[in-house]
């Protein structure tokens, strides 16, 4: 960024400067954090005055920031200072709506003190925002720089997550079989997606734990089906037989290990095999970027093979297309090119020609690919890689369980990503959510797996 002042002898009566601005949602979360002023009505997801919609009414100083910017940057410019500042609101900014701010000058004192008038209209109907007048000092020495630089900030929301849930609010509750509720942390996601109208939650395992649990949270669950079962196996293989009997379209793991939710389902009579393997996709939604992230397999195949890759890449297709996303699979591996002694090079270069092929269908695959060629555009130039997939990559394919539960973790607790959980391959969605997921991870692993039922019931 470039920036030049205008020196107090450059500056003349009558002189103008101007700056228009996007507000844009993450506008207002950031100003929130930085002043600490957390009015409901200035939070765009946020109620404010009780009519049900959310305001997004841009606080007043922080439309009135702009004419400091202006002032800052431009007329006078760097090295101004500040002395008086009166402002009067006429009209309310929103998210999503651009001023302009502009500054005319209207006197010069011999003390270095220069007047401006300012105002910020609305673009589009010219409405007066605010005006006011402002009394600085000028810069006396002349600044003229080419190479500053802002760090950019992240604002640490989850959009895409709450966009997924207000599609999928629309959808009938989903029947959903909850084994082994039998702590605060299963037990609670149930209830607070039943709350949100995502499932329709029946509840397995213990009675007298669920219920002890229940107790202990003040929750109600009177409204829930409650099913009796000796141990975790058994519950869960009454989960298989409620999906069976057509009376769950859905399975959420409770309080019990994996293993133990899985083994029924797998069971060649009375499980819940759908033609391909059980796979495993974290759906994370990564603050900054565009668009949700997929890591696969991260949680169930340990070291798979090329026909189990298949179906991992197959899987997370279909989810995808569920969530309405255009997948771009970026089949990973330590290099972006083919290396015999890397199987992992070898198993991606064959999974993108079978996608060529059609024996994966519905999204374009590219492999190999290196983890910061896959995600990130210019280091795919650098590298001379071109095609849909490179630098763009929307689906990350891992070679391996102990490389994706590392990636996902690391955007978990290094990047500030949330997860959605769920096992594919089975006739129903299967909710893996784990103990330290928070609320928003529960409710987007339920949100997710009822847009894919939705989507798998249509066709």
């Amino acid at each position: 960024m470039r920036l030049v002042n205008r020196t107090f002898d450059e500056i003349e009566v009558g002189q103008s400067a101007e700056l228009s601005r996007l507000i844009k949602p993450d506008d207002l979360y950031g100003f929130a954090s930085v002043s600490g002023n957390f009015n409901p009505m200035h939070l765009p997801n946020e109620d404010g005055n009780g009519d049900g919609k959310a305001e997004s009414v841009a606080p007043g100083m922080f439309v009135a920031s702009l004419v400091s910017a202006v002032l800052g940057t431009i007329l006078p410019g760097p090295g101004t200072l500040y002395r008086k500042q009166t402002l009067e609101f006429h009209e309310r900014a929103h998210a999503g709506e651009t001023l302009r701010c502009t500054v005319t000058v209207m006197t010069k004192e011999p003390d270095g003190a220069v007047t401006l008038r300012t105002e910020i209209r609305r673009e589009g109907d010219d409405a007066l925002v605010v005006s006011g007048e402002a009394r600085v000092i000028a810069p006396r020495k002349k600044f003229d720089r080419d190479n500053i630089e802002v760090p950019g900030l992240v604002v640490q929301r989850h959009r895409h997550f709450e966009a997924l849930l207000e599609r999928a609010k629309p959808l009938p509750a989903l029947p959903t079989a909850v084994v082994c509720p039998t702590d605060p942390n299963s037990l609670g996601g149930a209830i607070l997606a039943a709350r949100e109208g995502l499932i329709v939650p029946i509840l397995i395992g213990d009675p007298e734990r669920i219920n002890a649990t229940a107790a202990n949270m003040d929750a109600d669950i009177s409204g829930f089906g409650l099913l009796p079962a000796e141990n975790d196996l058994a519950a869960a293989t009454t989960a298989c037989d409620l999906v069976h009997e057509g009376r769950a379209a859905a399975v959420m793991k409770g309080h019990l290990h994996t293993d133990d939710l899985l083994k029924p389902m797998l069971d060649k009579t009375r499980g819940l095999r759908d033609g391909r393997r059980f796979t495993h996709v974290f759906v994370m939604d990564v603050p900054g970027q565009p668009e949700p992230v997929m890591v696969t397999d991260a949680a169930i195949n340990i070291a798979p093979d090329l026909a189990t890759k298949m179906d991992i890449v197959q899987n997370a297709i279909d989810l995808a297309l569920s969530l309405g996303m255009e997948p771009r699979v970026g089949v990973l591996s330590a290099v972006e090119t083919v290396n015999p002694a890397i199987q992992s090079s070898i198993d991606a270069a064959l999974l993108s020609k079978m996608a060529d092929r059609g024996q994966i269908r519905g999204g374009l695959v590219e492999g190999p690919l290196a983890m910061d060629n896959a995600v990130d555009l210019g280091a795919a130039r650098t590298k001379g890689l071109k095609g849909g997939v490179a630098g763009r990559a929307n689906v990350l394919v891992v070679p391996g369980l102990d490389a994706g539960n590392m990636l996902a973790k690391q955007l978990a607790f290094i990047s500030h990503a949330e997860g959605a959980g769920l096992v594919l391959g089975a006739r129903v969605p299967v909710i893996l959510n784990s103990r330290s997921d928070s609320a928003m991870s529960r409710l987007a692993s339920c949100a997710v797996a009822a847009l894919h039922h939705a989507a798998r019931s249509h066709g």
